[in-house]
């Protein structure tokens, strides 16, 4: 953390969003690398990390955020937010008739100039007065929301709870190259239905699942300052040329420019 950073943000103390007194507020708080604990909240989330890499988990999938990017979360949406390193969490809460948010969760680009107002939002608490400076800049807040664009950054949750087992260890355990058809039977299933299933809970194919959550758990690594090759590796590509060509088609840059 800069001497800045530390002259730009404060941790809100103990509070609870939703009985903050004001519609809509910015908390900052620092958090060591670690993973949360899941809650949720009647007001609308954007969590945004001006550094670090964000997972947001719910039951439904999971959403990665590097820096200038940032998570919606609907009202009462049970979720928790993990990190491979320390980072500088901003959230911004709203009661939901006050802005307009996406209908579901997703990841959005957050912008220099967006970072740096939530920042200094931040500053005001929870009770900062109802009119002059500080309602001003969140009113500005609010209208640059509408022009947040989405980025591909999600990976959906199989609900069904055999498939589950096998989601939940492959995102702890992302280089492992076990084929489905020897995966399913430790889940109680056959490889073709496993696969079936998978098609028809995240539409998408057990290949295509898997591509995406190496690429995002390399976003994660690589977050952490790790280079390009340790991220593939870590996530089980064997041919850094392959992985570069494989982020590059998901998320149109290559790994070493998505960081830029």
């Amino acid at each position: 953390m800069t001497n800045n950073m530390a002259k730009l943000t404060k941790p809100i103390e103990a509070y609870n969003p939703d009985q903050a007194k004001r519609p809509i507020f910015v908390a900052s708080e620092y958090f060591p690398a670690n993973t949360g604990f899941w809650h949720a909240h009647h007001r609308i989330q954007l969590i945004h990390a001006s550094d670090g890499v964000l997972t947001v988990k719910t039951r439904l999938g999971l959403w990665v955020a590097p820096p200038y990017r940032g998570v919606w979360v609907l009202s009462g949406l049970e979720h928790n937010v993990t990190s491979r390193k320390g980072f500088w969490l901003r959230t911004l809460y709203a009661e939901p008739d006050i802005i307009q948010a996406p209908k579901q969760c997703c990841v959005v680009t957050v912008n220099r100039l967006l970072s740096e107002l939530l920042i200094a939002a931040s500053e005001f608490g929870t009770d900062y007065p109802p009119e002059g400076p500080e309602q001003r800049l969140i009113q500005v807040i609010v209208d640059r929301l509408s022009e947040l664009t989405t980025v591909s950054a999600y990976l959906p949750r199989p609900l069904d709870p055999r498939l589950a087992r096998i989601s939940q260890h492959l995102e702890k355990q992302p280089a492992d190259s076990t084929s489905l058809d020897k995966l399913a039977p430790k889940a109680g299933l056959s490889g073709r239905t496993a696969a079936r299933l998978f098609a028809k809970e995240t539409g998408m194919t057990f290949g295509q699942w898997r591509q995406q959550l190496r690429l995002l758990c390399a976003m994660e690594f690589l977050g952490t300052g790790e280079s390009v090759t340790h991220a593939a590796f870590e996530v089980g590509y064997h041919d850094v040329s392959a992985f570069i060509v494989a982020f590059k088609k998901a998320f149109g840059t290559t790994p070493a420019n998505y960081f830029k």
